[in-house]
């Protein structure tokens, strides 16, 4: 009997597509399945839809930015204890408080370095803290 290994779920969102298609190619090639969304009500709706193990959420989206999305995330009982990593040009040092306050596992300063963001990943992942 053969068992299929099943693929850890990352939630990508991203409104740059060049970002996008390069964070979720990272991931796909660790094996991780990264289901890629272009703004934040996008995002929200595939983490609500089937619980991912981890969500990449860009600040700087159209709609609802990745902090609104955080926000509803950890307001949310059946979300609330989800891994975020924020991605975002925002790096002043009350961005990073603000985003750490709100709840985010990491904080990812763009531009980065891919291998970088896959340790991060990585380390987030292995805390395991559900």
């Amino acid at each position: 009997m053969v068992t299929e290994m099943v693929k850890t779920r990352i939630v990508v969102a991203d409104d740059d597509q060049d970002i996008l298609d390069l964070v979720v190619f990272k991931l796909t090639q660790a094996g991780y399945d990264a289901v890629p969304v272009a703004d934040g009500v996008a995002a929200l709706a595939a983490i609500e839809s089937e619980l991912p193990r981890l969500a990449i959420l860009d600040v700087m989206m159209p709609g609802l930015s990745g902090m609104d999305v955080l926000r509803k995330v950890r307001a949310n009982e059946a979300t609330k204890d989800l891994d975020v990593i924020l991605l975002t040009a925002r790096a002043r040092d009350a961005d990073v408080d603000t985003g750490f306050a709100s709840g985010a596992s990491d904080y990812v300063i763009k531009p980065f370095s891919p291998r970088e963001l896959m340790h991060r990943v990585n380390a987030v992942l292995a805390r395991d803290t559900r």
